[in-house]
C-alpha cells in the first residue's frame, strides 16, 4: 500500500520556493486545463477598452497571486494532514486562473503587476499565520477571500465590453471555482467571519484592486 511522504522542514521550504517562483516569474506555471477563452471569437476592441480590461485582468492575475501566496502559507502550518492537503489542492486549482489571466494580459498588450512579489509575501505571511492560530481559523479565511474575489469578479463581468467574449469566459469559470473552494471550506469546518472582520478584508482588498490596475 502507498504511504504519504513526509517532508522534513527543509524540504517544505524549497517546496515553497519553488512555488513562488513559479508563481512570480512570466509563464513559469502550467495550467492543468485549457483556458476558457480558446474557442471564443478574438474581437479587436479600441484602446480605452483594451486598456481597461486589462487593467481588470492585471487585478485578477494579482489576485491568483495573493491566493497562490495565501494557501502555500497555510499548507505550510496547517496542524492536521487533511487540512494541509486541501489548501496544496486548492493551490493547484488556482494555478489555472493565474495561468489563464497571464495569458489573456498579454493577448491586450499588457503586463502583470509589478507589485506582484509583495502582494504574494504579504499574503503567505497572513496565510501562515492563520495556519498557526488553527485550522478552523485557516479554513474559514479561505472561505472569506474567496467570497471577497467572487465579489470582485462579479463586478468586474458588468464592467466588461459586451464584445469581449474572451475575458468574460474566463471570469465565469473562476468564478465558479473560487465559489466552490469558498462552500468547501466551510464544509471541511471553516469559521465563519462575522461581519465586521470581512469588512476590514474589503479594505485591504481595494488597496490591491487599486494598486494593481495601474501598476
Amino acid at each position: 500500500m502507498a504511504t504519504e511522504r513526509h517532508y522534513s522542514p527543509i524540504d517544505r521550504l524549497l517546496l515553497q520556493a519553488d512555488a513562488a517562483m513559479k508563481t512570480l516569474l512570466p509563464v513559469s506555471a502550467h495550467a492543468h486545463r485549457p483556458s476558457p477563452a480558446v474557442i471564443k471569437p478574438d474581437v479587436k476592441m479600441n484602446e480605452t477598452d483594451t486598456r481597461h480590461v486589462a487593467g481588470l485582468m492585471r487585478i485578477n492575475h494579482t489576485g491568483e497571486v495573493c491566493a497562490q501566496a495565501l494557501y502555500q502559507g497555510q499548507a505550510l502550518t496547517a496542524k492536521l494532514p487533511q487540512v494541509r492537503k486541501a489548501m496544496e489542492h486548492a493551490a493547484e486549482e488556482e494555478i489555472d486562473h493565474l495561468v489563464w489571466c497571464e495569458q489573456r494580459i498579454h493577448q491586450l498588450g499588457s503586463h502583470t503587476s509589478v507589485l506582484n512579489p509583495l502582494f504574494y509575501g504579504a499574503s503567505f505571511g497572513i496565510g501562515a499565520v492563520a495556519g498557526l492560530i488553527s485550522d478552523r481559523i485557516s479554513l474559514g479565511f479561505v472561505a472569506a477571500t474567496e467570497d471577497q474575489v467572487c465579489k470582485h469578479l462579479n463586478e468586474h463581468l458588468e464592467q466588461l465590453p459586451l464584445e469581449d467574449e474572451k475575458s468574460r469566459a474566463i471570469l465565469k469559470q473562476m468564478r465558479d471555482d473560487e465559489e466552490h473552494h469558498a462552500e468547501s471550506a466551510i464544509k471541511a469546518g471553516g469559521f465563519r467571519f462575522p461581519a465586521p472582520v470581512k469588512f476590514g478584508m474589503s479594505l485591504i482588498a481595494k488597496v490591491m484592486t487599486k494598486t494593481a490596475y495601474r501598476i
